[in-house]
Parts: structure tokens; C-alpha cells; sequence
């Protein structure tokens, strides 16, 4: 393939590869380089998954990491099976030692090693309870199966971090900097991190994940902005710099990366809803023209305007269609053999 697994993916003590953090790359711009290579020839490795399974466990619901990941794994010539545990299998009980006399009707102990045999490669998604910080921060539920199941493990969002989605923008960076070319000049890139308004507590995997890949990175000026009382974990933000103006923080930006979180300190808490932080055109004036980024999905004027989005400026969609190459880039090192 050009790219061996034990170049691309750390070999965790178990000895079976897993894709969950930043932690698990060797060399990121490796593993981004080989999803733009796919990008430019999807099936060139079609026969690669031949005759391999691969299931995606979805502990809540959606839509661009499900779809993205099935197309992945269908390029590489796997069979791609999704499980929504929540609507259509029994309730996990994910505890060691529980006493199981609620409403839990399996352990993840028992289901976890039979996934192991019936595929080839296991993919999760879950979702943190922002009830609890210390259960949401222990990521016992991926933890669990990767302890269990005795097979490959990706994370599609875990309570804490979303690996694939920071691997896809770190890809859709590259791809629009080499497009420019901006990467012979002399400075780094500058990537603004702002929070912004939403109308409900949302998690911080996403803005943890992507700190913790921007910063493992190492191309680029990272700077975080936020109101004050939203700091996130430092384990994900070291390295970057935070400001509380967000006027400030944008100046000179080559790309904003837009999203809500709630509050880690007082956990899962909403304390400034202020629509003061949405970002405008106006506030790019401020930037060095920046490309900006979203996850997905976005709630239109509020989290961001229908002039950024609809604008030459956004590139939330280019941004959402490079999740199949993260996607089959990580499944690909996976499937190919340790010489």
C-alpha cells in the first residue's frame, strides 16, 4: 500500500491496533496524506476488506459518521453491518460486578466477545450523560469493549473525543493549504477554536478532540476562544492559546473551527447563552480571509449565521465529505498485516 500500519497507527500493549485518541497515530500527516490519496482514487484497494466484517455499534443516533464509515469500509471491500443498540437490541449494563436486577438485560462482558467473533472490526459510537464528569471522563464504555471484545476497536465519538472527525479536518486543513500553497510560506497557519451559542448543553468531545489533534499536530498556531467558566480539560488544551475576546482571538485567523460545548468545571452546565458569540461576516473582516469549519449539524443563526454558511468562506461541506477518507484511511491500516 505504500503505508504500513506499524508506521501509521501506535501498537497498543495488547498488540491489537485501535483508533480512539490522537494517541493512536505515529504520524498524522501520514495518515492524512493516505486519506487524500484515497480521495483521489477511492477503490484502489477495493479488495483489501475482502471477505471481512465490519459492525457499527451506535449507542445514539447519527447520520455523517454512520453513512461515511459504511461507504469507507464498503470501498476497502468489507461488509458493513450497523446495530443501534438503544432501538433494537437489549440494554448493556457496562459495570464490572453489577448486580443486574434493574432494567439492564446484558453485560457488555458477555455481549462484547461475541461482536469479537462476528467481526472483523468493531466501530462504537457513544455519548456522555453530562451528568457525570468522572463516569463521562473514565470512557468506561468504549473502555469496556475494547477490554472485551479481542478485536480491532474504532471509535465513531466516545464520550469525550471524536478521533475520526478530528482526523477529517485536520485532512480538510491540508488539502485547502495545499491548494493555496500556503504551506512554503514561513509561518504557521493560524486556527481559531471559538465557542458559540446553542440551545441546549451539548458535550465537549468535539472541541476536546480537536485541541487534542491540533496541538499532536504541531503545523499550526492554535489559539482557543471562549466565554470565561467554559475552559475545557487541559490534557486536550495544552499547547494552546486561550483568549476570552473573541474579537481578539480572530485576528489574523486562517481558519475558525465554530462549535458549542458546555461547561467542564460545573459540568454539563450552560452559563453564557450570548448571541454576541455566533460568528458573522462581519467578524471575519477580522481574519485573514478564514476558511470556516463545523462538524455538523448546525443550528442556523444561532451557532452560525446563513451569511457564513451560505458564504465562499464556508467549507463545512467539503469538510463533511472528507470523513470517508478519514474513515477508510484508519480502516485501511487496520486491515493491512504488521510485517
Amino acid at each position: 500500500m505504500g503505508f504500513e500500519l506499524k508506521e501509521l497507527l501506535q501498537a497498543p500493549s495488547s498488540g491489537i491496533p485501535r483508533f480512539v485518541s490522537a494517541n493512536d497515530v505515529k504520524d498524522i500527516n501520514a495518515l492524512a496524506k493516505l486519506a487524500l490519496t484515497y480521495k483521489a482514487d477511492p477503490f484502489m484497494h477495493k479488495t483489501l476488506g475482502l471477505n471481512k466484517r465490519i459492525g457499527l455499534l451506535f449507542l445514539n443516533p447519527s447520520m455523517r459518521t454512520r453513512l461515511s464509515t459504511q461507504i469507507a469500509a464498503q470501498n476497502l471491500g468489507m461488509e458493513a453491518i450497523v446495530f443501534n443498540v438503544g432501538s433494537e437490541g437489549w440494554a448493556l449494563e457496562f459495570e464490572d460486578e453489577a448486580i443486574m436486577s434493574g432494567n439492564k438485560v446484558e453485560h457488555v462482558k458477555d455481549a462484547a466477545p461475541i461482536m469479537g467473533k462476528y467481526f472483523d472490526i468493531l466501530c462504537i459510537r457513544t455519548f456522555p450523560s453530562l451528568q457525570n464528569r468522572e463516569d463521562d471522563y473514565s470512557e468506561l464504555y468504549i473502555n469496556q469493549f475494547i477490554k472485551y471484545a479481542g478485536i480491532p476497536v474504532v471509535s465513531l465519538e466516545s464520550a469525550t473525543l471524536h478521533p475520526l472527525q478530528s482526523l477529517t479536518d485536520i485532512i480538510t486543513i491540508t488539502e485547502i493549504l495545499q491548494n493555496q500553497k500556503q504551506q512554503t510560506t514561513n509561518r504557521k497557519p493560524k486556527i481559531v477554536l471559538t465557542w458559540a451559542p446553542h440551545v441546549k448543553a451539548l458535550p465537549q468531545c468535539v472541541a476536546n478532540s480537536f485541541s487534542q489533534w491540533i496541538n499532536a499536530w504541531g503545523e499550526a498556531d492554535f489559539t482557543i476562544t471562549h466565554p470565561e467558566d467554559y475552559e475545557l480539560d487541559e490534557r486536550f488544551t495544552k499547547g494552546a492559546t486561550i483568549i476570552h475576546n473573541q474579537e481578539e482571538a480572530l485576528k489574523a485567523a486562517d481558519f475558525v473551527y465554530v462549535k458549542n460545548w458546555s461547561t467542564y468545571n460545573d459540568y454539563g452546565k450552560i452559563y453564557c447563552n450570548d448571541p454576541e458569540w455566533m460568528l458573522t461576516n462581519e467578524k471575519l473582516t477580522l481574519t485573514n480571509s478564514a476558511k470556516v469549519m463545523h462538524c455538523l449539524p448546525v443550528r442556523r443563526n444561532v451557532e452560525l449565521s446563513d451569511e457564513i454558511l451560505d458564504g465562499p468562506n464556508s467549507i463545512v461541506t467539503q469538510q463533511a465529505s472528507n470523513r470517508v477518507w478519514a474513515a477508510q484511511a484508519v480502516l485501511s491500516e487496520i486491515l493491512t498485516p504488521i510485517p
